[in-house]
Formats: C-alpha cells, structure tokens, sequence
C-alpha cells in the first residue's frame, strides 16, 4: 500500500470516474474538429496522454470511447485489459512484462470497443494515449442491463467490470 500511495501522491494522481487513478501529463495545443469519421461534439486536441494507476478489488468499468486508445505498461502487476468489439467477439490484453505469460508492453483498443480493465493483485501503473485527444464527453459509460441484453454470453465478464 505505501508504493500505491506514493505513488499516487508523487504522480499526483486523481480517482478516475471509472475506476483507479489518473493525471493528465499531456495534452496537445493543436486542435482538430474532425477525424476520419469520428463525430466530435467540440474541437479536440489533437492528443493526450494520462498516467493511470489501477489497483487491486478496483476496476475501470466496460465503456467505450470515439477514438483509439493506445495503453502503456510502466510497473507492477499485470493488467487485464478486456475489450468486447462491435462483431461481439472478446478480446483479453494483458499489459505486463512477462512475455512467456502472453503479456504485452503496449495495446491499442480500437475506437467504438467496449472495454474495461482489472488487476488481480497490487497495482498496475499504466499510460493511455489517445488520439484525437480525449474528453470526457466522448466517454461512454454502459449500462450493466444494456450490456447484459446485447452480450448474454459475457455475462461474468459484465458482473465483474459494471457498478450498477
């Protein structure tokens, strides 16, 4: 616990609307008002990037974002990045550093996957990048009932990573 809090209060990290911790350490003073298709309501930076720490019997719940998100492992224990696509198949990342288990440094969940992550113990410190820039009001956050209609066969995986 006092490698969570230090690292929460060097990184000055903030509890994040869908679970663990972040701090914007970028954001791009470009801006754009459109990207190949995706609907922004406003003009976007072009990117940024967040440190995002997640932390054991916590979890960032299933939602999902306009664009891709690019995630980086920094330290700690594996995260479980759980991605369901728009053909309904799911995905399970697991972002670490032990390659013989399948972990990978870096993923991409695409734009328009559901997606949510866990930790089974510790903590992971991680960095999202997203490109163009994110903003609250492209995060979509699903309802467990609306989740549970359209993908039944997930439905640990629901459980496990939805409040409602």
């Amino acid at each position: 616990m006092d490698c969570i809090n230090e690292l929460v209060n060097r990184l000055e990290l903030l509890p994040h609307p869908e679970g663990g911790y972040y701090k914007q350490t970028y954001k791009d003073d470009g801006l754009v008002e459109g990207y190949r298709g995706i609907d922004l309501t406003s003009p976007h930076a072009s990117s940024t990037a967040i440190y995002f720490l997640m932390t054991e019997g916590n979890f960032s719940a299933l939602h999902r974002l306009k664009q891709d998100e690019v995630w980086h492992f920094y330290e700690g224990s594996a995260l479980s990045v759980h991605t369901i696509k728009p053909d309904g198949t799911h995905q399970e990342i697991r972002l670490g550093r032990d390659f013989q288990a399948g972990e990978v440094y870096q993923a991409v969940v695409k734009r328009g996957d559901i997606f949510g992550s866990c930790v089974d113990s510790g903590y992971a410190l991680v960095g999202c990048t997203v490109a163009p820039g994110f903003e609250f009001e492209d995060f979509e956050l699903l309802p467990k009932a609306d989740l549970l209609a359209a993908y039944p066969m997930y439905r640990k995986l629901i459980e496990k990573l939805t409040r409602e």
